[in-house]
């Protein structure tokens, strides 16, 4: 299988593919979490295509798509923008806020060249940061691959859900 993971931007194909990602990694992610109700609100707000434009087009977030055989099957948004930690807020940080693969492509080598990547785009930074929801299968993918677990337990943004932060170092004087 090629597996290969780059920048998408706003073109029709780029927000095309994230459109189809986006909305479809959420549903599996959360639809046995959420009442349907709160789920398809989140996915009106979030997931529709005015907002994907505004996303795609901030200076603050950069967008990741990992193609499988030139199949798009996961995206990640990585941002400088939102809440932080307060404890971190000396440190220059960057978030993964969103990291998905689609259900039927979990394949290890998938997850991990989209992660790499992410980690690449971040070597300018201190930190990575995830805030992610307690249950996500993904929290012991980031934890085996340096991403450390704080204490804690926090909220989702905008969802009902319990979460954590999970953190890695790029530099190894921070913190």
């Amino acid at each position: 299988m090629r597996i290969i993971t780059k920048f998408t931007v706003g073109t029709e194909q780029g927000i095309n593919d994230l459109m189809q990602l986006t909305s479809t990694i959420a549903t599996e992610k959360y639809v046995h979490l959420l009442s349907p109700e709160t789920l398809e609100n989140y996915l009106s707000k979030h997931f529709n295509e005015d907002e994907l434009i505004r996303e795609i087009n901030s200076l603050s977030n950069q967008w990741l798509v990992v193609y499988a055989n030139d199949k798009a099957v996961g995206y990640a948004r990585l941002t400088t923008k939102g809440e932080r930690p307060t404890y971190l807020s000396q440190q220059r940080l960057i978030r993964i806020a969103d990291f998905g693969i689609l259900q039927d492509h979990k394949e290890q080598a998938i997850k991990e060249s989209l992660l790499d990547k992410c980690v690449s785009v971040s070597k300018s930074y201190d930190l990575i940061w995830i805030n992610e929801y307690l249950e996500n299968p993904l929290v012991s993918f980031f934890e085996q691959n340096g991403f450390c677990r704080e204490n804690g337990v926090y909220q989702m943004e905008e969802l009902p859900l319990a979460s954590t932060y999970l953190i890695k170092r790029i530099h190894q004087n921070t913190i």
